[in-house]
């Protein structure tokens, strides 16, 4: 299998699990609208503990369990293509954080992305 090394750009949007936006999840319609602007991919992972800027902490455990888990979206692509979503996040974040940085990426099995 081939094997090709690239240079990309992650973003990360850390929110809650009771985040919304227009009456569905906010972590789910970043996704959808990710996928519209045929970025390369993302993926949402839900955090077992966390805290942020309001200082309270959302657990996963039985015995306090929080009803908003920490969700951290994460997309990585070109830098043309994260910064086409990221219009989409000013309008759709009330709060949170984002962060972008630069990768470097290897992707096995496939052939360079030509965008």
């Amino acid at each position: 299998m081939p094997k090709v090394a690239e240079k990309a750009r992650r973003l990360r949007i850390y929110i809650g699990d009771a985040d919304q936006w227009r009456r569905e999840p906010l972590y789910q319609a970043i996704v959808k609208k990710a996928k519209e602007l045929d970025l390369a991919g993302a993926t949402v992972t839900r955090g077992l503990l966390g805290y942020g800027a309001d200082k309270r902490i959302h657990t996963a455990s039985i015995a306090d369990l929080s009803s908003d888990l920490p969700i951290l979206v994460e997309i990585i692509d070109s830098e043309e293509y994260i910064n086409k979503l990221l219009p989409f996040l000013d309008e759709m974040l009330a709060k949170g954080l984002v962060t972008i940085d630069d990768v470097d990426i290897i992707k096995y099995g496939t052939k360079p992305v030509a965008k």
